[in-house]
């Protein structure tokens, strides 16, 4: 996910830019108090909206229109009180531009600078140092009461097999396949299940149940092998995404551009 600093940065733009946008020729989306919408500042959030991970939908559509129909009825009564002419609202008006141009600034600096491939193999390297060496096979069932796993237990000592029983857990994902769970590294499961993954033996389940925030589980390790390491060429992309969404890496990087631009201005 992006850091706090570019989502906002994002918003900015993206609010600024759809405030700018003109209605000649462009297909309405609405007409508030005879004045439209155009339909391309909705397909513009949407397309923003859809790129920080949230799902296309005719639900996220409505949202939008909504508020796109919500927002144009406050700019109007904004206009209607007079408050577009008050001075400070207009000081607050060139505060918000200016910041947006900044990021802008930045923005555009940060893609024509990216990361040096010195910096993304010292990210690399440091990835690959954190990175768990194994990776586990299992399956689960997730239940509310501690009873009822104990009562799961007691039914695969007697020979129940374990994808019957999974048909009940909680977690109707894996349930639908038995249980199953993909390939993952402990740390990537919490806490206590991930320790208890490590302590099973391939073919074993945990003979006592398992609490989390969720519930209660019942684990099977069904196997365990060596973590899929990726080569550098092959982790370089995700390797540079990651540097470029961090913050540090961000500021650091800002603040050679300013001290850059500093050195060549005329300050009086």
């Amino acid at each position: 996910m992006k850091p706090t600093y570019i989502r906002a940065v994002l918003f900015l733009v993206a609010a600024t830019a759809l405030l700018a946008f003109g209605p000649a020729g462009a297909q309405n989306l609405a007409v508030v108090n005879g004045k439209p919408i155009p339909k391309a500042q909705a397909d513009q959030i949407v397309a923003q909206l859809v790129k920080s991970g949230q799902k296309d939908s005719p639900e996220l559509e409505q949202a939008v229109r909504d508020q796109l129909i919500e927002r144009e009825i406050l700019l109007q009564e904004a206009d209607r009180r007079g408050l577009t002419k008050d001075p400070e609202v207009q000081a607050q008006i060139d505060r918000q531009r200016q910041q947006v141009l900044i990021a802008a600034v930045a923005q555009e600096y940060f893609k024509a600078n990216p990361p040096t491939d010195e910096e993304l193999h010292a990210r690399y390297d440091e990835i690959l140092k954190n990175m768990p060496a194994k990776e586990y096979k299992a399956h689960h069932i997730l239940v509310e009461k501690e009873s009822e796993a104990k009562a799961i237990i007691a039914r695969l000592k007697a020979g129940v097999p374990f994808e019957e029983l999974a048909k009940q857990s909680k977690d109707t994902g894996s349930a639908a396949k038995g249980g199953e769970l993909d390939w993952a590294p402990a740390n990537a499961y919490t806490g206590a299940f991930g320790e208890a993954l490590t302590k099973l033996q391939k073919g074993q389940y945990t003979q006592t149940p398992v609490k989390t925030e969720f519930g209660y589980h019942v684990i099977r390790l069904d196997d365990v092998r060596d973590r899929q390491i990726p080569t550098f060429e092959q982790a370089k992309p995700r390797v540079a995404e990651i540097i470029m969404q961090d913050q540090r890496w961000q500021q650091a990087k800002f603040k050679a551009m300013l001290d850059d631009l500093r050195s060549k201005a005329k300050v009086e």
